[in-house]
């Protein structure tokens, strides 16, 4: 059930869809085709918040929406007080066969309801704070305790409560700077002055074998802090059918070590959720390179999307057609008409016939690809809205000139135009 947006949330929303973004709140309100998959998804959700640990992997064309789908997830998840952390794979910032980098990536997207990224040191020192709490009321030692707490996570990771304690003594001098440098250190940035890592007793920087450990400790800190999980999104994994092939060997072997882990149930606590074209999922570059990872991740799709199992490992989004494309320009004129000046006058023009009329140009412009249509769709149907509600002799079908300019278009999108610039007959 979507709920309401309020007056600040629509124009967010609307704002963020003139400028052609995908909204950083209130996705709900423009989730279409995803209702089939909410129970099974906030069920798995659930499962995590108790302790469990879930695995997914989403499937669709360049412009299907996969990119809205995690995040549309990650609120989700957020109003359950779950962190969330986004992490975009490609060969070069960010190669999934570093798990150390893809660790430090996490970091710095880690966020929760109510703080931005990077959240790791608010959400260590809300960690410690519950600790020292729990301290007092069990009459024990704080650095027992939290031992204790971190107790499965010092076998594979000994360092991490070495930095935390680090951490610790440094904020109780008052040296800011330097707990500041430890919690970079903790969150996987290299070049930390060496100086404070032997005050804390760590030397080196996070390695691939570490990574796995201080994923570990994070969820270990997120759940004592009162978050009850991680969804880590790790988007554009098909990256990895680019890469050199002894790179993506290692890489497709990284993605089989983490499924493994998760399923194992070593994280609990942790949603980890990937994306991917279909290319790269059936594909000779793909997962087929590795059979074990193709086999845990094997989906039968059924030939209708309707009876695809919202349980299975993988989800497959099929992106929009033309009723899709006009039930989401019915929803963002419903937004509009709450606060237009001229509601009346903007739902009686932009009826459903121009609704409908609209996306067929757009799409026509895009080679006839509806599916990857919604984002410029949306862009331009504000701006006419805009146009109708403030200019009473403005007529979209007399003055309103649909020109699609390069500049204006992602790479999938600029892959499907038949010109560099069409006009549009509405």
């Amino acid at each position: 059930m979507t709920t309401p947006a309020s007056a600040r949330r629509r124009r967010e929303i609307l704002d963020a869809l003139r400028r052609g973004t995908v909204p950083a709140h209130g996705l709900d309100q423009l989730a279409v085709g995803l209702t089939h998959m909410e129970r099974a998804l906030d069920a798995e959700l659930d499962a995590v918040a108790r302790g469990g640990a879930t695995f997914k992997a989403v499937r669709g064309e360049y412009g299907s929406g996969k990119t809205f789908f995690s995040r549309w997830l990650a609120q989700r998840a957020l109003s359950r007080g779950f962190a969330v952390a986004e992490v975009q794979i490609n060969e070069i910032d960010t190669p999934l066969h570093k798990l150390e980098t893809v660790y430090r990536r996490s970091i710095e997207s880690l966020r929760t309801a109510t703080v931005p990224p990077s959240a790791l040191r608010p959400i260590l020192d809300a960690w410690l704070f519950s600790v020292e709490d729990d301290a007092v009321e069990q009459n024990t030692d704080v650095d027992t305790l939290l031992e204790r707490r971190l107790s499965e996570v010092a076998t594979r990771a000994p360092v991490f409560p070495m930095a935390i304690r680090g951490y610790r003594r440094l904020v109780a001098e008052g040296d800011n700077d330097s707990a500041d440098a430890l919690v970079a250190w903790l969150g996987g940035q290299p070049h930390v002055a060496a100086s404070v890592k032997r005050r804390a007793g760590v030397k080196g920087d996070l390695d691939h074998f570490l990574a796995l450990g201080f994923f570990r400790g994070l969820l270990a800190m997120l759940s004592d802090a009162g978050h009850p999980g991680l969804l880590l999104v790790l988007d554009e994994v098909e990256t990895l059918q680019r890469v050199r092939s002894d790179a993506r060997a290692k890489a497709l072997n990284a993605l089989r070590q983490l499924v493994d882990e998760v399923h194992d149930g070593h994280f609990p606590g942790l949603y980890l959720l990937i994306t991917g074209t279909p290319a790269f999922f059936e594909g000779r570059q793909g997962i087929q390179l590795l059979p074990p990872l193709a086999d845990r991740l094997h989906t039968e799709f059924s030939k209708d999307p309707r009876f695809d199992n919202p349980r299975a490992p993988q989800l497959r989004l099929t992106g929009f057609d033309a009723e899709r494309l006009l039930e989401l320009g019915q929803r963002v004129r419903e937004l509009y008409l709450e606060d237009a000046e001229d509601a009346e006058r903007v739902e009686k023009t932009a009826d459903d016939a121009f609704l409908t009329s609209f996306g067929s140009a757009i799409a026509g412009g895009l080679g006839g690809r509806v599916g990857i249509a919604p984002r410029l769709y949306l862009r331009k149907l504000v701006d006419v809205l805009d146009k109708i509600d403030q200019f009473p002799d403005f007529n979209p079908a007399v003055d309103y000139e649909v020109r699609i300019a390069p500049g204006e278009l992602t790479e999938s999108e600029r892959e499907a135009m038949s010109a560099d610039e069409v006009d549009l007959d509405l």
